[in-house]
């Protein structure tokens, strides 16, 4: 007679809980990656449909290989989801090209400013379509925002107007307008493992309608040099790479008005960028309203971020 013993299943060894970085501190560094943005582009001297397409084209061999990464853990998106990284996409070709513009027309620090009107455009998409409240407190530091963000530029600072200068103010504003779109399509909504992705979709759709509308202001130039193309793989894998990767991770893991606000740290840091890579000393109106966006971007952001 056999006799057959059993024995219990060795228990499943501990898995370590995966720690998850905070998405404040995430849109954070997504925000100084993305800060460079108009100091490269004003370093290549480009038309903008030339640094659309560049810095959509570079950025996507490595996004690929995190796409796939991705794949290859199961977080697939599903076909609504890539519907709406395509759509987010087209908004983001629509910035990329008006704000390029835009640059040129009337600087790096204006143009980076007057894009932050997503602060307000952001919350308000957020309460029509998804009845989101907006918090008092976000309402009530939103002049002084502004006020911050205007000194940091140096608005005050200009004391004359002119054809040039209009026309850059609105296609920056219009950029805006577009950028809000973008943060109110990916955030909130959707997986941050999915980041990947989505930044891969956006990507290669932001590259077809931002050249395209781009192409208002000269065509693509496929040989640009090779100093203003090196400025152009560093826009695409600091700006288009590594910081809407960040956001990707992070936008949708924060209320929409603290990743917007959070983003209000790009024009500080851009100042910072321009005084390291261009040169440029802020005056004292502007360190000002450094001081002032960020103790303002701390006081919303502080607020408890709702996981979703």
């Amino acid at each position: 007679m056999q006799i057959v013993e059993f024995r219990s299943a060795p228990a499943a060894p501990h898995r370590a809980r995966r720690r998850v970085a905070d998405p404040r501190a995430l849109a954070v560094a997504g925000a100084a990656s993305i800060s460079l943005t108009a100091v490269f582009i004003r370093l290549a001297d480009v038309s903008p449909a030339t640094s659309v397409f560049f810095r959509c084209a570079l950025a996507l061999p490595p996004l690929a290989v995190l796409a796939w990464m991705e794949y290859r853990r199961g977080t697939r998106p599903s076909r609504g989801d890539t519907a709406r990284f395509v759509v987010a996409g087209a908004l983001l070709g629509v910035d990329f090209a008006l704000w390029s513009q835009a640059i040129m027309l009337v600087g790096a620090g204006i143009s980076t400013v007057l894009v932050n009107v997503q602060v307000v455009v952001v919350p308000l998409l957020s309460f029509v379509f998804l009845g989101t409240r907006i918090p008092v407190r976000f309402v009530a530091v939103v002049p002084v925002l502004f006020a911050g963000i205007a000194l940091t530029a140096g608005i005050a600072d200009t004391g004359s107007t002119g054809p040039d200068l209009l026309w850059g103010t609105a296609l920056a504003l219009l950029s805006g307008v577009a950028y809000a779109g973008y943060i109110f399509v990916v955030g909130g909504r959707g997986s941050a493992d999915t980041a990947g992705t989505q930044v891969l979709f956006s990507t290669a759709a932001a590259g077809v309608v931002g050249s395209a509308l781009g192409s208002t202001w000269g065509g693509v130039d496929l040989t640009p040099g090779w100093a203003a193309f090196g400025w152009l793989a560093a826009l695409a894998v600091s700006a288009q790479v590594v910081g809407w990767m960040l956001l990707g991770r992070s936008l949708p893991r924060l209320a929409p008005e603290v990743g917007a606000t959070l983003l209000l740290l790009q024009p500080v840091l851009a100042i910072a960028a321009a005084m390291i890579l261009l040169g440029e000393r802020p005056t004292a109106l502007q360190l000002v309203g450094c001081a002032t966006v960020v103790a303002t971007a701390w006081l919303v952001a502080s607020r408890p971020h709702r996981s979703r």
